[in-house]
């Protein structure tokens, strides 16, 4: 994984701040993803630009950057 730089953090962070609702699209990589279609809160930005997500169902897998996809609600 690759730490982002200042300006793409800051990107990401104003695009998705704490507190934004998603809805998850696709998890490829994880082996026990939530359910296409979960709901979940962003409760940060790690320095990899991977949203830190608690979701409804429970689980607190975070979306990775430009592998999972998901959108805004």
């Amino acid at each position: 994984m690759k730490v982002l730089n200042e300006k793409e953090l800051e990107r990401i962070r104003r695009e998705y701040p704490a507190g934004t609702r998603i809805k998850l699209l696709s998890m490829p990589d994880d082996p026990l993803p939530p359910p296409i279609g979960s709901l979940g809160t962003v409760t940060g930005v790690n320095c990899f630009g991977d949203l830190e997500v608690k979701w409804d169902c429970g689980s607190s897998l975070s979306v990775i950057h430009r592998v999972d996809r998901v959108e805004k609600i």
